[in-house]
């Protein structure tokens, strides 16, 4: 089984003490990077749920690399990631959402010589405490005791409605979160103990705050809001931690507060604007001349913190989400949307490496939105292409879990495009997608097919032929490639469907056919009905067309109506045939749902199902095909603590083409949006999923709505056994996927039918009516029975010696 897809921006990485790792949460594992080389080096495995936090343990000998980690599973755990060991770890029992420990920059020795505790400060889940009001999901700033591996009692820093991202100061004198339009910052004692009174005060914007960073040395922070500003105070704090060796002088007039909103404590505010949207990222550079800024824009913007002057670096490509710097100063790591890490040189500006995950979802204006579904897998050489904001398509490989090469397919233009379908040939040397142009109204579009070629082993894509409007002013519903031949058939909402055929191939299969064209060769339609989806037989020899609820059947080669079978209840969206068998499955969408399998032969329906299926994927020689369903949507449960419980929402389904029955069932998540399709075995995964001496089978993917995926041998007893929904925080009663009275009130004890069942002999009893009705009410005894047992036992008995 291989596991990939996950997330490399969900929080910020952190560098090893000597810059050339850099250790990255990557769902519930940390991953290990080479700076230098961006290849994965090793990971940190042991927790169960989403890693929030990574913290390295800083040491001038770089010799020792050790960190803390936080997760949503509710632990704190304690590495030497160069072995990579486990050395500690301490359960909160309450998701982790962010968590910082200053002491470790500033730990002292206390007075008989032992080393004085740590403390991390932490964002946490907890429940509302009001006798009064119904308990209720709430953010919590707590303080733990690292060395004693316990939560500290009764200290709670803060309660917000939704539990916040805590930022720290790089002198790890101060810390802070944002709450919508109010910083609260803290200052941490000089000598910590569990005990100590940590200071805070709060600091006030018209707007809702997106981000905030604080000086490396001076009492100086910096915050950006939805809006786009950024906002700097200098001297904060002046009147609270005046106590506590501040540097700076304290302002008394108010009038000499510029900028200053109301009796905040700062000695002046200062905005710029730059940024169209919200600003995402805020950093300063490590000798705290500088401010870096990033948002939506894809735009890394360095301000010099005394003028206010900017410097850029441009089209990153994807909006920014986190920035940090390295021990080394010229060494920074910036995190983009697009689950990108680039190690930037701080100095020159430039990009030296990027560590790059695959492609996160992407949005698409609502009116496309439905026609924007599904991947697309190159079946032989086990890669998926995803679609991604900045109008490229990202081919990953799911064997090796990295990306293999990105084609773009829209350059320079200010009109927004959506790449609405992708097909790739079975070979996977050529490639067809569908863009539509969307008008400044956002309503319409201009509709393009474009024909791609590439050399076989490498995916850079070339643009060999492009055609405007293929369907006049309809937008294409499917693209299907000939199973061996260069032809490709399109179907359109405007109830048509055209074959196009490539007039040039070449035989060099490292040449890629530039000067190939595309034409149309043929036109057909059906009484005028939307042409829905498409699909070719295992020899190409048929070619199966839906029309809304109906399947029509061509010969490609002839352009001729064989003949027309169905009709479902809503209109088919996917027709798949199953291998070289004469079973074609087809999936329709709406308020009546339904997955039927009809036989060629016969022209007939052979079963069906009211399912709302998602994806359906068929194997190449066999006779089965996966089917990935959506279930009913079921509320959201609260365990005893109040944590929210996600239940699963699909279910991949296998089958015999010819049996109704499931070969076997897994239960997902998030299979809104997922993906499903059968691989052929590589040499390395031939190691890790065949035994000796048994010939290799397909391949099962299993990708989801936020691109994790699972590649697993569909037919092995192990994985049959094996449920595909990944444990999350407090998600133990969820493995199976509960519903109806075991949702409310638990699963039912379980019965287990004998075999042999033996005949017991009825006792008379001197009390039979106290246990004469016990047991199930099918198995009492006759009336009779009953009406004779009870009068006896009214009468009362007397003994008699008989002489």
């Amino acid at each position: 089984m291989i596991r990939g897809g996950k997330s490399f921006v969900s929080s910020p990485p952190a560098f090893s003490n000597d810059a050339k790792k850099l250790l990255v949460a990557t769902s519930n594992t940390v991953s290990i990077f080479s700076t230098s080389t961006g290849m994965l080096i090793t990971e940190l495995e042991g927790h169960t749920a989403l890693v929030t936090s990574v913290i390295v343990v800083p040491n001038s000998n770089s010799v020792f690399c050790y960190c803390w980690t936080s997760s949503l599973d509710g632990t704190i755990r304690y590495w030497d990631f160069s072995a990579p060991e486990l050395i500690k770890a301490i359960d909160i029992r309450q998701p982790i959402f962010s968590m910082v420990v200053p002491s470790l920059l500033s730990r002292q020795d206390e007075g008989d010589g032992k080393p004085a505790d740590v403390f991390a400060y932490m964002s946490i889940e907890g429940v509302s405490g009001h006798k009064n009001k119904p308990k209720s999901l709430l953010g919590q700033i707590r303080k733990c005791n690292l060395t004693e591996s316990r939560l500290v009692g009764g200290v709670n820093l803060a309660e917000t409605t939704r539990p916040a991202f805590i930022t720290m100061s790089p002198s790890s004198e101060f810390f802070g979160i944002q709450n919508k339009r109010t910083l609260h910052i803290w200052k941490v004692p000089a000598k910590d103990y569990e005990r100590a009174v940590v200071k805070r005060i709060k600091l006030h914007h018209t707007k809702d705050f997106s981000s905030f960073a604080f000086h490396p040395f001076d009492q100086v922070v910096a915050a950006g809001d939805v809006t786009g500003r950024i906002l700097v105070w200098r001297g904060f704090g002046s009147r609270r931690f005046s106590n506590d060796s501040m540097k700076g002088r304290s302002i008394n007039n108010e009038d000499e507060k510029a900028g200053v909103r109301g009796d905040d404590d700062a000695e002046s505010c200062s905005t710029w604007h730059w940024h169209s949207s919200e600003v995402n990222l805020l950093s300063f550079s490590s000798d705290g001349a500088h401010l870096y800024s990033g948002g939506n824009e894809g735009v890394l913007v360095m301000w010099q913190l005394d003028t206010g002057k900017k410097r850029f670096l441009p089209r990153i490509g994807s909006p920014l989400l986190y920035f940090v710097d390295s021990p080394d100063s010229l060494l920074s790591s910036m995190s983009c949307a697009d689950n990108q890490i680039h190690i930037l040189n701080t100095s020159s500006m430039e990009i030296l490496k990027s560590i790059a995950g695959i492609k996160l979802p992407c949005s698409f204006p609502d009116t496309w939105s439905g026609l924007s579904r599904g991947f697309v897998f190159d079946h032989a050489a086990g890669l998926v292409a995803v679609r991604a904001e900045n109008y490229c398509v990202q081919f990953y490989s799911l064997f090796d879990d990295r990306e293999n090469s990105q084609v773009q397919f829209v350059k320079g233009t200010i009109n927004q495009v959506v790449i609405t379908l992708v097909a790739l040939s079975p070979d996977g040397t050529m490639m067809s997608t569908a863009e539509t142009v969307l008008s400044e109204e956002g309503i319409g579009g201009v509709v393009s097919l474009k024909f791609w070629a590439c050399k076989l082993q490498k995916k850079d894509f070339k643009l060999s032929t492009i055609v405007y409007e293929p369907h006049r002013d309809a937008a294409i519903s499917a693209m299907t490639f000939h199973p061996s031949c260069p032809i490709v058939v399109t179907s359109s909402y405007g109830g048509d469907f055209k074959v196009w055929i490539c007039s040039h191939v070449s035989q060099d299969a490292d040449k890629v056919t530039e000067n190939s064209g595309w034409t149309c060769h043929s036109v057909g339609s059906y009484k005028g009905k939307p042409m829905t989806a498409a699909t070719f037989s295992a020899d190409g020899s048929v070619l199966a067309v839906a029309a809304e609820t109906v399947i029509t059947l061509w010969d490609p080669d002839r352009n001729f109506l064989v003949a027309v079978i169905g009709e479902t209840l809503a209109p088919i969206v996917s027709l798949s045939f199953v291998g070289i068998s004469e079973y074609l499955v087809s999936a329709s969408h709406g308020s009546k749902p339904q997955l039927s399998v009809w036989c060629m032969s016969k022209l007939s329906t052979m079963w069906s199902y009211k399912l709302h299926a998602e994806a359906v994927a068929c194997t190449d020689d066999a006779s089965s095909f996966a089917v990935l369903a959506l279930l009913p949507e079921s509320p959201n449960l609260d365990n005893s603590n109040g944590t929210r419980i996600c239940s699963t929402n699909g279910v991949i389904l296998l089958f015999n083409v010819e049996d109704p029955v499931p070969i076997a069932t897994w239960n997902v998540r998030k299979a809104n949006g997922g993906g499903l399709s059968f691989l052929q075995q590589s040499e390395s995964s031939l190691e890790n999923n065949t035994s000796v001496g048994k010939q290799p089978s397909a391949l099962l993917v299993y990708i989801n709505g936020d691109h994790e995926y699972v590649v697993f041998d569909p037919y092995s007893k192990e994985v049959k056994k094996l449920s595909l929904t990944r444990q999350d925080v407090n998600s133990e009663h969820e493995e199976r996927g509960r519903f109806g009275y075991t949702a409310l009130y638990g699963e039912l004890p379980a019965f287990e039918r004998n075999k042999e069942t033996s005949e017991v002999a009825i006792l008379p009893s001197e009390r039979p009516w106290e246990t004469i009705f016990s047991g199930s009410s099918h198995n009492l005894p006759p009336l009779t029975r009953l009406c004779s047992s009870f009068l006896e036992s009214l009468l009362e008995k007397r003994t008699s010696a008989i002489i």
